[in-house]
């Protein structure tokens, strides 16, 4: 479980080919004080195992299955992945409940600059807009972030204040560029009870 909150940007610093997964070597400092082989870490908001552990960096596994629904497949060396430990029980939430099973994958279609501000429009998936609401909790790429409108059946708009920007590599995206999305967890429970959810 995670909370959204991006404790630091890290780099892939190399991509294995395996037999129907892909092992990346991600660099980074921040999330390795108490990283141990086995734990969990969210990358770009996708749970991942650590596989092994280094002074600089730390290994994962992206086998099939997440390689076929998040943006992990186009990781190549040098790429920015925003990075975040799994929470510690008793520590504060100062995101939302993020479990790190993404949902699928968002195109970036509108970035607007509002004074100190930017407004991203984001096409999801319609499962995921469906389930989401103005006000209510999103994830684009590991990043807890509010609703701010949502337009037509699958854009998804959000704002982003000059920290979140300057600390996520949601300050390196361009229009057409994609995103992991996890759409809010009540929000998918409640509409899978509702009888028109079949």
């Amino acid at each position: 479980m995670f909370s959204g909150i991006v404790e630091e940007v890290g780099v892939v610093q190399r991509v294995t080919e395996m037999d129907g997964a892909r092992e990346f070597l991600i660099g980074a400092r921040s999330v390795l004080s108490d990283l141990i082989p086995g734990a969990s870490v969210s990358i770009d908001g996708a749970c991942h195992t650590a596989v092994t552990v280094s002074e600089d960096g730390f290994t994962v596994q992206s086998i099939g299955t997440t390689l076929s629904r998040t943006v992990a497949v186009g990781y190549a060396e040098g790429t920015s992945v925003n990075l975040e430990r799994s929470m510690a029980l008793g520590g504060r939430l100062d995101g939302h409940l993020v479990q790190g099973h993404v949902d699928g994958v968002g195109e970036l279609v509108s970035l607007a600059e509002e004074g100190e501000y930017r407004l991203l429009d984001f096409r999801v998936p319609e499962g995921i807009a469906a389930q989401t609401i103005p006000h209510g909790s999103i994830t684009f790429n590991g990043v807890s972030l509010t609703v701010n409108a949502l337009r037509g059946s699958d854009i998804c708009q959000v704002g982003i204040i000059p920290f979140t920007w300057a600390h996520t590599n949601l300050g390196q995206i361009s229009v057409g560029d994609t995103v992991n999305v996890e759409g809010d967890m009540i929000g998918k429970y409640v509409r899978r009870m509702l009888p028109e959810a079949d």
